[in-house]
């Protein structure tokens, strides 16, 4: 499974990258305002850090625009994933900016009929929303299981990129499924190495290194 990382911080980014954790980033316009930086300028930034796909959402609504920002937006890097809304004007922009030879992700899925037509239209990557979807409870993860299972029925190349991701189980469920990337805060990323019994286990660790006046170095 890869994982992007989704935020617009530098800092945080770079942390997970140095690891290996970073196999890309989405950011959209509420991520950017948090960063307080242009939006050229932080993407810019983000794509030269990272190899992997970096999603940049445009601003327009109608189709016209939309395409032209994309373009406008692939000329940052090579790594620019334009994302699009999961609207017709967004499917139309998804069309053309795809057969341009440009990855695209269309974003705000929350339908696995929405999936289906996002692949017909050429999709790179497909964001069905999990964390929206339990807020009304409905069980964002049975979306990712339909999509996973349609997409396979048919061979569609376009990715499952498991989106608004709130906790370390959204993650693991994901992968149990078999969604092909997920995006995720840096602090949910970061969580999946917690565990209370390593917590305690190492506690008892240190109390018994102290006791031994154990020394390495």
């Amino acid at each position: 499974m890869k994982f992007f990382v989704d935020t617009a911080e530098i800092d945080a980014i770079a942390e997970l990258n140095d690891l290996g954790m970073v196999d890309g980033v989405t950011t959209n316009p509420s991520l950017i305002k948090k960063s307080g930086r242009d939006i050229i300028e932080v993407t810019k930034e983000i794509c030269a850090m990272v190899t992997g796909p970096v999603s940049a959402e445009v601003t327009a609504t109608d189709a016209e625009t939309m395409i032209a920002e994309g373009r406008k937006l692939v000329e940052i890097a090579e790594n620019i994933a334009v994302k699009v809304p999961l609207t017709w004007d967004g499917l139309k922009a998804c069309k053309v900016l795809s057969d341009d030879g440009h990855m695209v992700n269309v974003t705000l899925c929350f339908s696995a009929n929405q999936a289906l037509i996002a692949a017909k239209a050429g999709a790179t990557f497909i964001s069905p929303f999990i964390g929206r979807l339990d807020d009304i409870n409905l069980d964002g993860m049975e979306l990712i299981n339909d999509i996973r299972q349609i997409y396979d029925n048919y061979g569609f190349d376009t990715e499952i990129l498991a989106a608004s991701i709130r906790s370390a189980n959204h993650i693991l469920d994901s992968a149990l499924i078999g969604a092909d990337v997920i995006t995720a805060p840096p602090a949910v990323i970061k969580s999946l190495a917690n565990h209370p019994l390593t917590d305690k286990g190492l506690a008892t660790f240190l109390d018994d290194i102290k006791a031994a006046d154990i020394k390495i170095l």
